[in-house]
């Protein structure tokens, strides 16, 4: 007993101490809820209040976030400066664009030759020279034409006579008639013989057939020449044609008397223009080394003198379409193996539209299907543009 009233005064003391600390406690608590008035003291409807709190701090938090994620899908439509254009109902020229050449006209070009192999003894004219008909131009060694023609027609006086001997011995029953006819032949085939060699003689001297200019000349003083060898060229530059080469799909669309402009050049409507004129003549055949279509072509009146062999492009007119709608060729975008176009509508935003191209010049471009009208479309920078884009037209 005596030792265990030794140990109350120890327990009396920790009892004290956990009494401090709870009167502590809870004086701490009563401070808090006091500064809080949103809240209920109570100790029933504490759990409850607390909870109620917890949601509507949750719900607040939740709505002010949906409207930040709601922007944050919804990205401000990007910007692009571009300029414009409106579609427009206006005639369309349809065309074609070839490169050509400049070529004399059939009928009034001549390429000379020698009869036979020879060699050049005189030349009297030199290329650009301005020639008449029956004017001289390359003359070869005479000698071995006069010996020709000389011996053919000795060779016709024998025959003529062989010929009447025949006859008369025919006639008196001497000889079979057989040998009359074979006297025929001889005679004839003599005097097919002179008329070679004399024209062989006579071309010794090649002379002009034509009013022209000489185009080429080759011949060299004293070398050898061959008849599969043309010396000289003649040609009338008042008469000469522009010859293009068309693909066969392309030559298909061109008709006779289709107009056609003329520049020098390959650089199109870019060149020197030339002048104005018609399409003569589609060739039927295929050129076996190019495979293209030549199409000929007669100039009215040349703005300059054309040289043969002149270089040039020609654009000629296949359709005239009166009522056409019509943008810039600008506004066109590859799309795959078709076309689009950007159309600006009254928000102000491109839209891609696919459309179908009739046809094209250098600068517009005619649309068949998939435009209407008064529609304004992308035409510079609409490579930049993406569909739905905010578009802020340029001057």
């Amino acid at each position: 007993m005596t030792s265990r009233l030794s140990l109350l005064p120890a327990r009396l003391a920790v009892c004290a101490v956990a009494i401090c600390a709870w009167m502590l406690a809870i004086g701490c608590t009563g401070a808090k809820r006091a500064a809080s008035p949103g809240t209920v003291a109570t100790a029933d409807s504490g759990g409850k209040a607390g909870s109620g709190d917890s949601a509507a701090a949750e719900k607040a938090d939740r709505s002010d976030a949906a409207p930040a994620a709601q922007g944050a899908d919804e990205a401000p439509a990007p910007v692009v400066h571009a300029r414009t254009a409106t579609a427009t109902v206006q005639p369309f020229v349809e065309s074609l664009t070839a490169i050509g050449v400049v070529a004399a006209r059939p009928g009034r070009y001549a390429e000379l030759s020698a009869p036979a192999p020879t060699r050049v003894t005189r030349i009297f004219v030199g290329a650009g020279d301005v020639v008449s008909p029956g004017a001289p131009l390359v003359e070869f060694d005479r000698a071995p034409f006069d010996a020709a023609a000389a011996s053919a027609t000795a060779m016709l006086t024998v025959a003529q006579h062989a010929y009447d001997r025949a006859q008369r011995l025919a006639a008196a029953g001497i000889v079979p008639r057989k040998d009359v006819d074979q006297a025929a032949a001889d005679l004839a085939q003599a005097q097919s013989s002179l008329v070679t060699a004399r024209r062989a003689q006579e071309l010794s001297t090649l002379r002009s057939p034509l009013s022209g200019v000489v185009t080429h000349l080759s011949a060299i003083l004293g070398a050898a020449v061959d008849p599969a060898q043309p010396v000289v060229g003649v040609a009338d530059p008042s008469a000469l044609d522009i010859v293009l080469s068309l693909s066969p799909s392309d030559g298909a669309r061109v008709r006779p008397r289709d107009s056609i402009a003329v520049t020098a050049g390959q650089g199109g409507p870019s060149g020197e223009p030339l002048g104005t004129g018609l399409v003569t003549a589609v060739n039927a055949a295929l050129d076996t080394a190019s495979r293209t279509l030549a199409v000929r072509a007669r100039m009215v009146r040349p703005t300059r003198a054309l040289r043969i062999g002149e270089t040039v492009s020609g654009r000629i007119t296949v359709a005239v379409h009166p009522r056409a709608i019509v943008v810039p060729v600008q506004a066109l975008v590859p799309d795959g193996d078709q076309l689009k176009v950007f159309v600006v509508g009254k928000d102000g935003l491109a839209h891609a539209r696919s459309v179908t191209v009739g046809g094209r010049t250098e600068t517009l471009a005619e649309i068949t299907d998939g435009l209407r009208p008064g529609e304004v479309v992308v035409t510079e920078g609409a490579y930049g543009v993406e569909d739905s884009a905010k578009v802020v037209p340029v001057t």
